[in-house]
């Protein structure tokens, strides 16, 4: 089983990387979008493992790891096969 955590920024805190992104692409003459924001995706395989227990395995290591909890936010979403 495969999930996918995506993580992003909370509102509110400046992205950069964002900011230059939106700021090319208007260069470029895109122009039929409101703003930019970046992430990160993050895929976590389980073997021999139930759906609930790798969703609180993955919660932990969030928690724990992988998520700046005071400025980012996340979800985690099962990659159906």
């Amino acid at each position: 089983m495969k999930l996918i955590v995506n993580i992003s920024l909370k509102e509110g805190v400046l992205d950069p990387e964002g900011q230059a992104i939106k700021t090319s692409l208007l260069n470029l003459g895109f122009k039929n979008f409101n703003d930019v924001r970046t992430g990160k995706q993050i895929v976590l395989s389980f073997e021999k493992m139930e759906e609930n227990e790798a969703i609180l395995e993955a919660e932990k290591m969030c928690q724990n790891l992988l998520v700046n909890t005071v400025i980012e936010k996340y979800e985690i979403n099962i990659l159906k096969d």
